[in-house]
């Protein structure tokens, strides 16, 4: 724009118009010979026609705003997707793009011979028997570990029910937080370290809410689940 931004474009706007009004309108000497006809200024096209201009002119700035506006929408923050959940005393974070849905618990039915530790059973999810698998089988976790809740707490055990290879797989969990984005450059600092160092199918340890929260690996889970039931 030749060097204008759009504020001083708006300014020069204004100077180039002749504001009769000021000078031999109502706001003037009302010498106008208008005057008689419009009663006020407001009424004549002189003053309807500089308005218009003006607006136009505040209209182009908006304009250049949205403009200049628009590319900080391609730079979102980048986050993942995780549901959050205990199991005993431990924190844990598993993509929701594996799950299908976080169900209320339901009665788990033992099966003869189960094939291996971590199946617990079957369950019945909308008429359909679910193999449920133990996550503390799974991960490897102490099942002595608790967490103390107090009376006023209201923590109610939950199903994730996991859209494995083979089918729907119910994981039993304590409690579940609920989903939260997490920006992917937190994810990209979580590591292993101290007691975590070589714990199961995990990506890393966040902080979350004053908690350590252990993010499980989807892919080395769903492959564990696998092997869990073959």
């Amino acid at each position: 724009m030749n060097g204008l931004t759009a504020q001083s474009l708006i300014h020069t706007e204004a100077l180039a118009i002749d504001d009769c009004w000021n000078r031999i309108g109502v706001y003037g000497n009302k010498s106008c010979p208008l005057l008689a006809e419009h009663i006020h200024c407001r009424n004549c096209s002189v003053y309807s026609a500089a308005a218009t201009r003006l607006l136009d002119r505040y209209s182009f700035e908006q304009d250049g705003q949205d403009l200049a506006a628009a590319p900080d929408l391609e730079h979102k923050v980048a986050t993942r997707s995780l549901m959050m959940f205990r199991m005993g005393g431990e924190w844990l974070g598993l993509a929701t793009g594996c799950l299908d849905e976080v169900a209320p618990m339901q009665s788990i039915h033992s099966l003869p011979h189960q094939r291996s530790r971590a199946l617990l059973g079957v369950a019945n999810v909308r008429g359909t028997l679910v193999p449920c698998l133990s996550l503390v089988e799974l991960l490897g976790l102490d099942p002595t570990v608790t967490v103390s809740v107090t009376a006023s707490q209201r923590v109610m055990p939950r199903m994730l029910i996991v859209a494995a290879p083979g089918g729907p797989v119910v994981l039993p969990v304590d409690e579940v937080d609920g989903i939260h984005n997490i920006e992917q450059r937190v994810l990209n600092t979580a590591s292993l370290s101290g007691e975590h160092a070589s714990a199961k199918f995990t990506r890393g340890v966040l902080p979350y809410k004053a908690r350590s929260l252990r993010w499980l690996d989807e892919e080395q889970l769903l492959s564990a689940i696998t092997r869990s039931l073959t």
